[in-house]
């Protein structure tokens, strides 16, 4: 297994955790971060039996976002080599959010910037009460444009109007009513509350789990019509007939638990 700079990969068992690991530095998001987050993550998904990622935080940030140091070489680049920079997160972003593995959000501490998008890339978001967001860029007059996509489809177009356009804080309790995050709890409840949506995780059909997060994918935002309608129909049409689905059926019927739940 790699060894890391920037951050922990723990596998355990079907649970692989990653540990972002700067604390002294608010875990800020830097080249070597966006290079060493991506390799994890697939790391994590070629370990066998892996069955979800949960992404935390050390430290009182979850992630702070853009590391200055790196900001401030960006500031010397050219505009070609500025182009290249900028590529990397949006391709690690990409990964995460493409990662056939459910991905769970631990977050136990400030979000602010680029943060924001590593949250949002996730599946499920669970938050501490004393958590807060906010996305800072215009503040120094740049814009979250990397992690637009993937925000305004986690808080929405409305709240993101606002929240864009005026780099305020808001709380973890804002970050819920708006949808970023789906549950916030008390810092020292924060990992039972993972933990029970890992077990609600282990107790689905592993190969149903990775088909869903590819539906979300494919058909959020899309036209409905006759073509989407009939992609959905030849897909479930293909899990009923699989070896997953009809194990899931017959143990149903059998009133026992499927082969994938722990006996």
């Amino acid at each position: 297994m790699t060894s890391f700079t920037t951050l922990e990969l723990q596998i355990d068992g079907a649970v692989a955790r990653i540990w972002l690991n700067r604390p002294e530095m608010r875990n800020a998001i830097d080249d070597v971060f966006i290079r060493e987050l991506g390799e994890a993550f697939a790391q994590a998904e070629a370990a066998p039996g892996v069955r979800a990622v949960v992404l935390g935080g050390r430290g009182p940030a979850f992630c702070a976002g853009a590391n200055l140091n790196w900001m401030k070489r960006a500031a010397e680049f050219t505009p070609e080599q500025n182009l290249q920079d900028a590529a990397g997160l949006p391709r690690m972003l990409r990964t995460l959010h493409a990662s056939r593995l459910p991905v769970i959000a631990r977050v136990q501490g400030d979000v602010y910037a680029g943060g924001m998008g590593l949250v949002s890339v996730c599946d499920v978001a669970i938050a501490a009460e004393s958590a807060n967001f906010c996305l800072s860029e215009v503040k120094i007059g740049l814009i979250p444009a990397t992690i637009s996509p993937y925000v305004i489809r986690a808080m929405g177009a409305r709240a993101a109007q606002r929240y864009f356009l005026t780099g305020e804080r808001f709380s973890a309790a804002e970050a819920h009513r708006i949808g970023f995050v789906h549950e916030v709890v008390p810092a020292d409840a924060l990992d039972a509350k993972v933990d029970e949506v890992l077990k609600n995780i282990a107790a689905a059909a592993p190969g149903a789990v990775n088909e869903c997060k590819r539906l979300l994918r494919d058909v959020t935002g899309e036209r409905i019509d006759d073509a989407l309608s009939d992609e959905t129909v030849r897909r479930i049409a293909a899990l009923r007939a699989s070896e997953e689905g009809q194990e899931g059926l017959r143990s149903f019927l059998e009133k026992r638990k499927p082969s994938w739940v722990s006996r």
